[in-house]
């Protein structure tokens, strides 16, 4: 979309594509849902839109699927879109199967089909998560970029980490989940992607787990990532990288000090919205 500063909306309300730009911003930034009402309060807070051009510019992000209309608890509400190529960090693209994305050079392409099971990439745990499989693999000092061998992917959902992990340079990877509707979506997405021969997807609780990975990635609750982390700890190959998401910005310190404590230290940490995803090394 074309950048606009805020004065730019000041100084002309009538240019569509920086109404169409703040409308997107707002929307995509906003911490909770937000209703058309909402949405066109907020907006007339800061800036003197017309009705009739707040309307259009949602209308064509709509018809661009920029923006969506969902419908939950008796409401309508507006969410950005993710029915269509998507960048969710600097070289991960996911996109809806069977619709078309020229990659750019050092892209990875990932088919994502939409399902019950969490991981679309709709959610900004999911894409800190992705970013920091990213972070974990390009790190100078990183024991997966030199050797890599195998990942783990707690709580897999649809598959989306570990499909990133392998197509960023895993050789293989294994997603666990107890949910056999989340198992039946990862094994769909993976035969998408074309990476049968790399992934295994089992019903098996972590746990049960005792074999060694030099890539661990969970997207849980704060709660989960704390108590699992000893045996992580466990599993993880020496020089190893734990990428953990789903932690809230006020649990960060209690996760920080849990994982220190068990032998790791923290190398990267990014936030979205009041979400926080974190690597950390073994």
């Amino acid at each position: 979309m074309l950048t606009v500063s805020e004065k730019d909306v000041e100084k002309a309300p009538t240019n569509i594509r920086a109404i169409r730009q703040k409308v997107f911003e707002t929307v995509s930034e906003s911490k909770k849902k937000l209703t058309y009402g909402e949405l066109e309060k907020r907006l007339s807070q800061k800036f003197a839109v017309p009705k009739k051009l707040l309307k259009t510019a949602i209308n064509e992000l709509v018809a661009d699927r920029q923006l969506v209309y969902t419908y939950k608890f008796g409401c309508s509400f507006l969410e950005q879109s993710f029915n269509k190529p998507t960048r969710i960090s600097k070289r991960v693209v996911l996109k809806p199967p069977g619709m078309r994305y020229p990659p750019k050079s050092h892209d990875v392409v990932i088919d994502i089909a939409q399902g019950a099971s969490f991981g679309s990439g709709e959610h900004p745990t999911t894409r800190l998560a992705v970013r920091g499989i990213e972070a974990a693999l390009s790190g100078k000092n990183c024991f997966v970029k030199t050797n890599p061998t195998r990942a783990l992917d707690i709580g897999t959902g649809s598959g989306i980490l570990a499909i990133a992990a392998v197509s960023l340079g895993v050789k293989k990877a294994l997603g666990i989940d107890i949910d056999p509707c989340s198992r039946s979506e990862a094994k769909k997405n993976i035969i998408l992607n074309n990476m049968e021969d790399q992934i295994q997807i089992l019903d098996r609780n972590i746990e049960n787990i005792n074999e060694k990975f030099s890539l661990i990635t969970a997207n849980l609750r704060y709660p989960t990532i704390k108590r699992l982390c000893s045996h992580i700890s466990k599993i993880t190959e020496k020089q190893g990288m734990v990428v953990v998401s789903g932690i809230k910005t006020y649990e960060v310190t209690d996760v920080l000090n849990s994982y220190t404590r068990n032998g790791f230290r923290c190398t990267w940490k990014a936030f979205e919205k009041d979400w926080v995803g974190m690597v950390f090394a073994r």
